[in-house]
């Protein structure tokens, strides 16, 4: 939990701002108010994140809704086969990157807690002709996966949103196989943040006020029970970030990281 919120308010918060971008209401992670990233478009984002230009041509369709702070598919090492599950779907942009990589016999589960989003990502599923990927309604601290069924876990700047954090990596353990591993992208505190950031609910959904650092991540990790636990910030995110907000530069308090970790 978020100082001076109710879990209950955060998971509003975070439900009505993603419910207008799947219906294209609002932006992604910057403030609408930004006149710097908010106007790129959802592909010149992506490629300022990681992603190729192959990748972004690959997926048909608005899967890609510019709402990342990775590329959790690049460092995931998926392999032909696999079950891959990702945590805060959204559109199903990294779905449907997975989907081509563990090809016809493996198959990609996209969780979701947004109706509307689970609906456009079932859309985009159409658009690219896909039978590998399928898209689920739920919370990621309860997810509707069955237990050790699952190879890789990937997410994109999603964990950060949640109000139990401890859960979610003890969920993402009992889906884990053995030998499963998570790659993860998102943004890690470096700073404590203003007071007015902590209790304003626009910044727990923006992806800012409910970031943890790396030291709590890690024990959170630990105790869910992973091993190998890396968490490695990304340097060059601060650009990105700096421009999420016109009236403060955020990357004095947080920056994108790439979290890893294996169950034994």
């Amino acid at each position: 939990m978020t100082d001076g919120i109710d879990p209950a308010a955060q998971r509003a918060a975070v439900r009505e701002r993603y419910s207008a971008i799947a219906t294209s209401e609002a932006g992604g992670c910057c403030d609408p108010s930004s006149s710097d990233s908010c106007s790129d478009s959802p592909g010149e984002t992506s490629e300022r994140l990681g992603y190729s230009p192959d990748e972004i041509e690959a997926v048909a369709g608005e899967a890609n809704l510019g709402l990342d702070c990775g590329n959790p598919t690049a460092i995931a090492d998926l392999r032909p086969g696999e079950t891959v599950l990702d945590l805060g779907s959204g559109g199903g942009f990294d779905c449907f990157l997975a989907g081509q990589r563990v090809g016809s016999e493996g198959s990609v589960i996209g969780v979701d807690m947004t109706p509307e989003m689970v609906e456009k990502a079932r859309e985009n599923a159409a658009k690219n002709d896909t039978e590998n990927v399928a898209f689920r309604l739920g919370e990621i601290e309860h997810l509707p996966v069955a237990d050790e069924s699952v190879d890789v876990i990937i997410s994109n700047c999603v964990i950060n949103l949640s109000t139990d954090k401890p859960g979610v990596f003890e969920e993402a353990r009992r889906v884990l196989r053995s030998g499963g591993r998570l790659a993860v992208s998102d943004v890690v505190l470096t700073a404590d943040l203003p007071g007015e950031l902590r209790a304003d609910p626009d910044s727990i959904s923006a992806c800012v006020a409910g970031a943890s650092t790396i030291e709590a991540l890690e024990s959170m990790l630990s105790d869910a029970g992973f091993e190998d636990v890396g968490i490695e910030p990304k340097g060059d995110s601060e650009e990105f970030i700096r421009e999420w907000s016109d009236e403060r530069d955020l990357s004095e308090y947080i920056v994108s990281a790439t979290i890893e970790a294996r169950k034994p």
